[in-house]
């Protein structure tokens, strides 16, 4: 309380503006973008109650980191509580450890660095943000294998997002600048090679029906129900400036303005991942190029890689995944362990909130930063050679403890 007077009395001694200039200078922060009352407040007082809490930006969000960060501003108008509130709001995820924070802007990484580098270091398995450097390699012939055992492996996938450097991520942009996402990413969608060509539909002139089933068939993302989307004010004017691209043959797709300004997806039935793989790569080189020809670029650094919306899909934000069935193997109480060794994690087939149904899994790597996409793709698929290797033993009843990484 006392603090609390203090700064109420330099506001009554000094007028309101100019003892408001006088705290945004010694506190160092942008009186134009501040708002006053924030800083008639301690920030003891606006610290967030994360006690029942388990997401990983609550292993690191301090007093003290919170005291040195709540009155720090990105040119853009971000806020720490911009970027913490979706994690103030949800404790937890009952299958995947959430990340609990996102970056308003690509600014937000470095303004905030003292929350985001440790959050970053957890999320990605030790990688230290201030002295690694991601790599990128997306030359799929550098693939070995990627066929897999169909009996198994009834579709494959493999999906990023990208940010356009200079316009705020969903969480803070404006409606100007999501439709300017959405013209920019159309019209280098016009330029695409002819087996990636294909049709933008706005969210807004869709039916309910038609949105329903392109999300039943796995094509277009849910409506804003996630508290990701909801809390961090990603599904803000929603449907504005939303939508889908997808080819002819349906294997290629964009989504735009959902949790990223673009999320770049190549996908088919069945086991093929290497083609899939390079109609990623060849997909995703194209969009960039030709974004590049309008005078735009993704956002990216040497040490982030591609910068995104959420610190968990920083570096080459890839997931490459595959939805295969295992009942056996789901059975053995290892299983989760086994995923773990291999770098991979397991969601249900309908999504992250989704459980399996009749032993179908959708798997995918846990890695995003730090290793490249041939890397990774890489490793998913010997990884899921090695799952499927493990189901046929079982169907036997033989043993697999051989074949369980050490």
């Amino acid at each position: 309380m006392s603090s609390i007077l203090a700064y109420s009395g330099a506001l009554a001694a000094a007028g309101a503006v100019g003892a408001f200039a006088t705290l945004c200078q010694k506190k160092n922060v942008n009186a134009r973008l501040m708002p006053t009352r924030k800083l008639m407040y301690p920030p003891s007082a606006d610290y967030p109650d994360l006690s029942k809490h388990h997401n990983i930006m609550k292993n690191h969000l301090t007093p003290g980191v919170y005291a040195k960060l709540r009155d720090r501003v990105t040119k853009n108008g971000c806020t720490l509580e911009t970027c913490i509130q979706t994690g103030v709001d949800n404790p937890g995820h009952p299958y995947i450890k959430i990340v609990g924070m996102v970056a308003g802007d690509e600014e937000c990484y470095e303004e905030f660095k003292e929350i985001f580098n440790p959050v970053i270091k957890e999320r990605h398995n030790g990688y230290d943000p201030e002295t690694m450097i991601h790599p990128i390699n997306l030359d799929a012939s550098q693939i070995n294998g990627g066929k897999f055992d169909e009996k198994y492996v009834l579709s494959s996938r493999v999906r990023t997002g990208r940010a356009i450097r200079g316009i705020p991520h969903p969480p803070m942009c404006s409606r100007a600048e999501r439709r300017e996402v959405e013209k920019v990413t159309c019209d280098a969608l016009k330029g695409l090679p002819a087996d990636l060509a294909g049709t933008y539909y706005s969210l807004k002139s869709m039916t309910d029906e038609e949105q329903e089933q392109l999300i039943n068939d796995h094509f277009l993302f849910d409506k804003p129900v996630s508290p990701l989307l909801t809390s961090s004010g990603m599904a803000r004017d929603w449907p504005d400036a939303r939508g889908i691209f997808h080819n002819d043959k349906k294997n290629f797709l964009v989504w735009v303005n959902e949790e990223d300004h673009t999320r770049i997806i190549s996908m088919d039935k069945g086991g093929d991942m290497k083609t899939v793989f390079a109609r990623f790569c060849r997909g995703i080189n194209e969009v960039e190029r030709l974004i590049g020809q309008q005078g735009w670029e993704f956002q990216r650094s040497d040490n982030l890689g591609y910068i995104l919306t959420c610190p968990s899909n920083l570096g080459n934000g890839l997931r490459c995944g595959v939805h295969v069935k295992l009942p056996k193997l789901a059975t053995d109480k290892r299983f989760s362990e086994i995923l773990e060794k291999l770098r991979l994690q397991k969601r249900g087939t309908g999504g992250v909130d989704t459980a399996a149904v009749g032993g179908t899994f959708d798997i995918s790597n846990l890695d995003r930063l730090g290793k490249s996409e041939v890397q990774l793709v890489q490793e998913v698929i010997d990884g899921v050679n090695l799952l499927i290797d493990m189901e046929k033993k079982l169907e036997k009843r033989q043993s697999i403890n051989h074949l369980i990484p050490k």
